[in-house]
């Protein structure tokens, strides 16, 4: 335990295979959307028929209503917001947050760690960072990919500022302290991996449908404010160029509750398995 920052350092050197197949996965997949939309019109997938999609589609382009999935916002939107893409955030966030407290209860290691001279709130930050860094690398890996895509492309670069990229990215590194903080909530107080990642899974399986109803039901739309895919919306981002700091302000809002919930969870709880 003499070196700095140990914790932080072995829970990503016990997950660097997992981290690498992620990252690489995320750029594969974002280099994959860019290509689609470099190459076929977004019309043209969508519009086909001559109809603008249905207002459902808005929960698949990341927006509120002001873009469309038929343009190329939308789509590189819908990269951003795809199910493949919510996978590799939530396995990272799952499987990170279920190791910072609740996996060790499990195993019983837990009060092993506490009799070395760490104290609870070191171990729960160092872990925490652990998963913020992970999460940051993966949304820096799409951001980073979707921008290079979009500057070689100059039909994309004329329709999709770069700054509006960033926007997104920014909006996906609100989206991952959401999730942080509802599964580090879970790990505080939970007894098992399992229980962390099926939560992590349920928060954003629930979150989505919820959204998607909201936006195809009129009679639903007041539920969209209680998801948080509501107000995570990349692609109004990439077709305004700005970001919404009120709805980022939310997630990271969210986020930061339960991340100091699991701290004074953890804190008073006990750590019996």
């Amino acid at each position: 335990m003499s070196t700095r920052l140990p914790l932080l350092r072995m829970a990503l050197y016990r997950r660097r295979r997992m981290l690498t197949a992620l990252v690489l996965g995320m750029i594969t997949f974002e280099a994959l959307i860019v290509v689609i939309a470099g190459t076929v019109p977004p019309t043209q997938i969508f519009s086909g028929s001559g109809r603008n999609p249905p207002s459902a589609f808005k929960a698949f382009s990341g927006s509120n209503g002001d873009v469309s999935i038929a343009s190329y916002p939308g789509l590189l939107g819908a990269g951003l917001t795809h199910p493949f893409w919510i996978a590799l955030q939530l396995t990272a966030i799952g499987s990170l947050a279920a190791a910072a407290v609740a996996a060790d209860v499990e195993g019983g290691t837990v009060e092993l760690l506490m009799a070395r001279p760490i104290s609870r709130t070191r171990l729960l930050a160092e872990r925490t960072a652990a998963l913020a860094l992970v999460s940051l690398l993966l949304n820096a890996a799409a951001t980073l990919t979707v921008s290079v895509g979009v500057a070689l492309s100059p039909e994309l670069h004329r329709a999709v500022p770069l700054t509006g990229i960033f926007a997104a990215g920014l909006l996906g590194c609100g989206f991952a302290v959401c999730f942080t903080g509802l599964a580090l909530a879970v790990s505080a107080v939970g007894h098992s991996k399992a229980q962390v990642v099926g939560a992590t899974i349920a928060f954003g399986a629930v979150g989505f449908a919820v959204n998607f109803v909201a936006l195809a039901w009129s009679k639903a739309a007041p539920l969209r404010f209680v998801s948080p895919f509501h107000y995570y919306t990349p692609g109004d981002a990439l077709g305004h160029g700005t970001v919404p700091w009120g709805q980022l302000g939310v997630l990271v809002g969210v986020g930061m509750l339960g991340i100091l919930f699991a701290f004074r969870a953890f804190a008073h709880r006990d750590l019996a398995p």
